[in-house]
């Protein structure tokens, strides 16, 4: 569908044009006419799938006519990161452009002068503010902040704000706001907890759900299975053979990413680190130069890195298996974007060949293992249901490098 066919006015529809936006995404399609309805919604989909537009196109359409107060807040975007806020205010920017709509975006960091620029945006009412939990109610702990006539509640990616302890802060932000009002959802899963929230917070909502989320075909799956202490030797071949460019690693805990950065620093590569000891400066400037293509290889984990919005990344490497499916949808999502192909390569030790297994019955697909090279000597074979969990395996080394599942191509 084409978003001329929906009921956005001349001036959403003009940014869209200059933005070479034509086609809906299917979350924007049916996620659009409901927020339009004045319904609350709650929608679950993966980022990457147009959903920034899908909540924002049609909060701008109705701010646009001019029919709310000019000097108070109107509506506030939630978002559980500082990179994410500062995203979803670039795209403010643009799909705002033709409009006379105001915003602010409100988000943690050190700088007492954005400090003061975030409390007179708030004071002056901007139209849409787009902000993080702690930072916002810092706002509102000092007494000038006023939401009492805000008509639009929006939170992204809702379950991993959930996931990072922001729930009583979500709560405390509602206690300021009027029953009165139109509260959107957008979340990447559905675990109870979302719904409880939804049920809290949302009068009647209608859902909008796509299809259960699988990976892009285009997305090229392999795996190693191999030995815990093979896995930075896999690494280090891999880039033999090739110089990594935009290449994203996922570790499980921001020690195993501090200790694979400084690894990968020893091998003379040019790496960059995400995790949550980090500043918010520090992080801001990691990923400018991951995206300036100055740092050719981001380790990251999980939380920090889920809200990253690049299409051109070329190979995603799963260092640790990750804990559920949908994480694994989600890491391997960020490459094969917009229109180009990937690769995702995970490393399988032994203690994660059950929790792999499970991630291929959700696929519903096998997918590939490569045998780890041969100079690392045996590898494990792939048999998942041989290891218990507590440490007893039951398996044959593999000879030559080469895993027991499809032959084990070596590399």
């Amino acid at each position: 569908m084409k978003f001329s066919e929906l009921q956005l006015n001349d001036q959403v529809l003009d940014a869209l044009e200059a933005m070479r936006f034509d086609e809906c995404t299917p979350i924007q399609e049916k996620s659009i006419p409901v927020i339009l309805e004045g319904r609350d919604l709650i929608a679950v989909a993966q980022t990457g799938t147009g959903k920034t537009a899908a909540y924002l196109l049609p909060v701008l359409n109705k701010l646009s006519e001019g029919n709310h107060p000019e000097d108070a807040i109107n509506c506030i975007v939630m978002s559980p990161t500082r990179e994410l806020a500062q995203q979803i205010d670039q795209q403010m920017e643009g799909f705002s452009y033709f409009m006379p709509v105001s915003s602010v975006a409100v988000y943690g960091g050190n700088d007492g002068v954005l400090f003061e620029q975030q409390k007179k945006g708030l004071m002056l009412g901007a139209d849409v503010v787009i902000a993080t939990p702690g930072r916002l109610i810092a706002h509102l702990s000092l007494g000038y902040v006023d939401l009492s006539r805000v008509s639009y509640f929006i939170l992204d990616e809702a379950d991993r704000m959930l996931d990072m302890g922001f729930y009583d802060d979500i709560m405390q932000i509602v206690k300021y706001l009027p029953k009165e009002r139109q509260t959107i959802m957008f979340s990447a899963t559905m675990p109870a907890k979302i719904q409880q929230l939804a049920n809290t917070i949302l009068n009647n909502p209608a859902e909008v759900k796509l299809a259960v989320s699988r990976p892009a075909e285009k997305i090229v799956q392999a795996a190693y299975v191999c030995y815990e202490n093979q896995k930075l030797g896999i690494i280090r071949s891999l880039f033999a053979e090739q110089t990594p460019e935009r290449v994203i690693i996922f570790a499980s805990s921001k020690l195993k990413v501090k200790e694979v950065t400084k690894a990968l620093k020893m091998m003379k590569l040019n790496v960059g680190e995400m995790h949550s000891d980090l500043e918010q400066a520090q992080r801001e400037e990691v990923m400018h130069e991951f995206k300036a293509g100055r740092v050719n290889i981001l380790v990251a984990t999980d939380i920090v890195a889920r809200g990253i919005d690049i299409d051109d990344i070329r190979l995603v490497i799963n260092y640790d298996v990750p804990h559920d499916s949908e994480d694994y949808v989600h890491r391997i999502g960020r490459t094969a974007r917009a229109n180009n192909d990937g690769v995702a390569l995970t490393f399988i030790s032994e203690k994660e060949q059950s929790n792999f297994k499970q991630i291929e019955n959700f696929l519903e697909k096998e997918i590939y293992k490569i045998g780890v090279p041969e100079e690392l000597g045996e590898a494990p074979e792939y048999k998942p249901r041989s290891y218990d969990g507590r440490g007893k395996r039951n398996f044959r080394p593999s000879k030559g490098g080469r895993n027991a599942n499809k032959g084990g191509r070596k590399k």
